[in-house]
C-alpha cells in the first residue's frame, strides 16, 4: 500500500484541523443531534424572496458577465458598495484598499500566507477563534496567548508578552483579535482600549488583524452600535487589517467576505489569491451586491438582533433552570455564543463524550486556547436551533453532566 506521508510537505504534515469543522462531520452523521456547535445563522432569516428575485434577473441571460470569472479583487460595483458599508460603520478606505474574500476565513489565510514567515510569534486572546489559529498553525507560526478582562484583551499583558518574546529573539509582528462578541467568549472589546489598541501597535510596531463577522449582531437592550466601532475606525497610521463578511447578517453560503488594508499589502494578498482561487464566485458576489443596493441586508439587521437576543435569553433560562450554579457564564451583549465555565471536577473532553451519548454537541473549550488551558470552559452557540431545540439541548447538557458526576466519583 502507498505511503503517502512519505510525500508530504512539512507544511502538509502539520495541516491543522478546526475543531468546529470536526464538529460538523459529527453532526451529519448523528440523528436527531441537538448542534450547539457550529455558530451557524438561523436559516428562518434568510430573505428567500429577496434572494430569488434577485437570482432570476441575474440569471435572465442578458449579460454573459454574470457567469464568467471575474476580478481576482472583487466585482467592482461590490467593492464600491462595500465602501459606503464601511462608512457606516466609521471607516473611510479608498477602493484600492479593499479586496473581496471567499468568506473571511480566507481574509485569513491570505493574512497567514503573505505575513507570516516559519517560527513567528502571533499574538492572540485567550481564548481565541479556532479558525484563525488553523490558518496561522498552517503557515508555522508561534501563537501566544494574551489574556483577556471582562472588557476585552489586557493591554498589560499584551505589552508584555510582546516584549517577552522580543527579547527571547521572536519575530512579532501580528496580533489578531475580534473585538466585537468575541468568538468564542462573547466579550465586547471597551471603547477606550480599542484606542489605545491603536497607540499600542504603533509604538511597538505591530499589525493588528481585526476580525468583525459579528458587529452588526448587538443585542440592543444591553449593546449600541456605537460600542462596535472598528479599531480601523481610529487608524491613522495604517496599522490594523480589517476583515469582515456577509455571512452572519445575510447568508453564509455566498461566501463573500472582505478586507481592508494598506494599499501595498492588498497588492500582495490579490497576487496570493490569484494562487489560490483565481477569484471568488462572481454570481455570488453580483448577489450580495444587489441585496445591498437594495437595501435588503439593512432591513434585515432589526429582525436579527432581535432574534438572537431573544434566543440567547432562552439559552440562559434553560441552564440556569436545569444546571443551577453548575454553569457560569459572562452574559454576551451580541453575537452568537455563550461561554460557559463548568463546576469544579468536570472536564470539557470527557463532558463533550457524556454530551454525545445524549446526542448533544457543543465545542470544547480548549480547542480555543493556544496555551493548553480552557479545560474548564465549553462553547455553546444558541443561533441555529430553534427555541424548542435549545430547550431540549439544555435538558441533554444536563443529563450529560449528571452522568459525569456519577463517573468521576
Amino acid at each position: 500500500m502507498t505511503d503517502y506521508d512519505k510525500v508530504l510537505s512539512p507544511t502538509g504534515r502539520q495541516l491543522h484541523e478546526s475543531a468546529i469543522r470536526r464538529m460538523g462531520t459529527v453532526v451529519a452523521r448523528t440523528a436527531d443531534l441537538v448542534s450547539f456547535a457550529a455558530g451557524y445563522p438561523d436559516p428562518s432569516t434568510f430573505p428567500w424572496t429577496d434572494l430569488r428575485e434577485i437570482t432570476n434577473e441575474l440569471l435572465n441571460g442578458s449579460d454573459g458577465s454574470t457567469l464568467q470569472y471575474g476580478p481576482t479583487r472583487g466585482y467592482k460595483p461590490l467593492l464600491e458598495a462595500i465602501l459606503g458599508v464601511l462608512q457606516a460603520r466609521g471607516i473611510t478606505a479608498p477602493l484600492e484598499d479593499v479586496i473581496v474574500t471567499s468568506g473571511s476565513q480566507q481574509g485569513l489565510d491570505l493574512v497567514a500566507r503573505v505575513l507570516i514567515s516559519p517560527g513567528d510569534v502571533v499574538l492572540v486572546e485567550l481564548p481565541a477563534y479556532t479558525g484563525a489559529i488553523s490558518a496561522f498553525k498552517n503557515m508555522q507560526a508561534e501563537l501566544v496567548g494574551v489574556r483577556q478582562d471582562p472588557d476585552g484583551i489586557d493591554i498589560e499583558d499584551l505589552d508584555a508578552v510582546c516584549l517577552r518574546e522580543r527579547t527571547a529573539g521572536r519575530r512579532v509582528n501580528l496580533l489578531y483579535l475580534v473585538p466585537n462578541f468575541q468568538n468564542p467568549a462573547g466579550r465586547l472589546l471597551s471603547l477606550g482600549k480599542r484606542k489605545r489598541l491603536v497607540e499600542w501597535a504603533e509604538r511597538r510596531d505591530v499589525l493588528i488583524v481585526e476580525d468583525d463577522p459579528y458587529g452588526a449582531l448587538y443585542f440592543e437592550d444591553v449593546a449600541t452600535e456605537a460600542e462596535t466601532r472598528p479599531i480601523r475606525a481610529d487608524d491613522d497610521h495604517g496599522r490594523v487589517i480589517y476583515l469582515s463578511t456577509f455571512s452572519k447578517t445575510l447568508a453564509p453560503g455566498f461566501r463573500v467576505g472582505w478586507m481592508v488594508a494598506p494599499a501595498t499589502l492588498i497588492e500582495r494578498f490579490d497576487t496570493a489569491k490569484q494562487a489560490i482561487d483565481l477569484t471568488s464566485g462572481i454570481l455570488d458576489q453580483r448577489i450580495v451586491h444587489q441585496a445591498i443596493l437594495r437595501g435588503v441586508i439593512d432591513r434585515l439587521a432589526p429582525a436579527l438582533r432581535d432574534l438572537y437576543r431573544r434566543k440567547r435569553e432562552v439559552m440562559e433560562q434553560a441552564l440556569h433552570a436545569e444546571l443551577g450554579d453548575r454553569l457560569t457564564w459572562l452574559v454576551p451583549t451580541g453575537g452568537f455564543f455563550l461561554w460557559a465555565k463548568l463546576a469544579p471536577g468536570y472536564d470539557d473532553v470527557s463532558l463533550l463524550e457524556r454530551a454525545l451519548e445524549q446526542r448533544l454537541v457543543f465545542v470544547i473549550g480548549s480547542a480555543f486556547y493556544v496555551d493548553g488551558t480552557g479545560h474548564d470552559r465549553i462553547r455553546l452557540s444558541f443561533s441555529a436551533p430553534s427555541v424548542e431545540r435549545i430547550q431540549e439541548g439544555v435538558r441533554r447538557l444536563a443529563s450529560a453532566m449528571a452522568r459525569e458526576a456519577v463517573n468521576s466519583q
